[in-house]
């Protein structure tokens, strides 16, 4: 009876069972064969989904590559989300192309870590990488990168690309140190996880609230939430969505859309797409649009305030933080934390908010003008 449907609809019900169950489904039939090798339909992403979403490996998945009918693509989807433990200690990894490797390398990592890839290919670049960034995640080793490089966005207007030595690297210690240098050090820190990528979160520290408008610093708003995307109801408003204009495969790129339908009629009419260079993690999967589940925590309030009415006042920090390993979830981390970071330069941030990119009035390498 099953064999009598679709093909479509076949793959689509196959999606549904575990690796295990699917390997030996395969097996059932020829015309199972056939539907579970057909990459078009590849009822394969749909457990492949499952297990990284939950981080729980099916022992199946950790030697998938050497089945043929596996259309080889799912790797890079892999390659791209899992924990380094299981690409670099358990994994029995696929025979790519070097295009693939590269792809992956761009979809795992910040744009800015291009730079420790030297002669070599790109499978050794993304391995050695990607144990570089493990070796970080379980020691204190910062002999790689002896200074982390961070943002700040002024209220003027103006943003800042600093760098601290990496062996006493602590926002907290910076952020308090920015906030009595503007006269803001009664008021609380404020984090808030803007994106969570594979390996790294960007946190942004700042500071809420009822000031004059003197003091509001719309950057560090317009940062966290992108002009004309609203959280409402757990629903995602996408503005000036149209069809022709969507690009599906290559990142968040801010467009002036020519036409469409507007939910929000934001002033500046933007386009967005959801962002695949660098790939979110699965709790942030529709970034920068909002991803319901919990763990998208950039929208307390709406439009141009936070919660209780506050604003973002005084200057952002921006740093990219190390996730450990029992980092399964994107929480705020406490002062007494984890101190584990790496370097974010201007290329990474306009990768993770392109927007921002044309709001930001004089980039600024070092201390300098633009600091209040």
């Amino acid at each position: 009876m099953l064999n009598s449907l679709p093909s479509e609809l076949i793959a689509e019900i196959l999606g549904n069972l575990d690796l295990a169950s699917l390997i030996t489904t395969s097996y059932l039939s020829r015309r199972f064969h056939t539907i579970v090798s057909d990459s078009s339909l590849n009822p394969w992403r749909p457990p492949i989904l499952r297990n990284l979403r939950l981080a729980i490996y099916e022992d199946s998945l950790k030697h998938l590559s050497i089945r043929s009918i596996v259309p080889r693509h799912n790797w890079i989807e892999i390659l791209s989300l899992a924990r380094p433990t299981f690409i670099l200690f358990e994994a029995t990894l696929p025979n790519l192309k070097a295009s693939e490797w590269e792809e992956c390398f761009s979809r795992r990592f910040l744009p800015g870590w291009k730079k420790w890839k030297r002669d070599g290919s790109w499978k050794e670049a993304f391995l050695k990488l990607l144990y570089r960034v493990w070796h970080r995640s379980v020691t204190y080793c910062s002999s790689d990168e002896a200074w982390t490089k961070f943002i700040v966005l002024n209220r003027n207007g103006s943003a800042n690309e600093l760098e601290a030595s990496s062996r006493n690297f602590n926002p907290f210690i910076i952020f308090n140190d920015i906030k009595l240098q503007t006269g803001l050090g009664h008021l609380e820190t404020q984090i808030r996880v803007v994106v969570q990528l594979a390996d790294v979160r960007i946190l942004a520290f700042g500071t809420l609230s009822k000031r004059t408008r003197l003091s509001v610093n719309p950057n560090a708003h317009g940062f966290l939430h992108p002009p004309g995307i609203e959280k409402d109801n757990d629903q995602i408003q996408h503005p000036y969505l149209q069809s022709n204009d969507l690009i599906n495969d290559y990142g968040v790129y801010p467009s002036q859309s020519r036409a469409g339908t507007s939910l929000n009629h934001p002033r500046d009419p933007v386009l967005y797409t959801r962002l695949r260079y660098p790939l979110p993690a699965l709790i942030h999967e529709n970034y920068p649009f909002y991803t319901p589940g919990g763990g998208d925590n950039r929208w307390f309030g709406s439009g141009e305030v936070e919660e209780d009415g506050l604003q973002w006042v005084g200057r952002m920090l921006i740093v990219a933080q190390i996730l450990g390993s029992n980092d399964g979830t994107a929480g705020q981390e406490s002062e007494q934390g984890r101190q584990q970071y790496a370097s974010i330069t201007w290329r990474d941030l306009w990768a993770i908010a392109p927007w921002l990119e044309e709001r930001v009035t004089k980039k600024i390498n070092g201390p300098g003008l633009g600091i209040e």
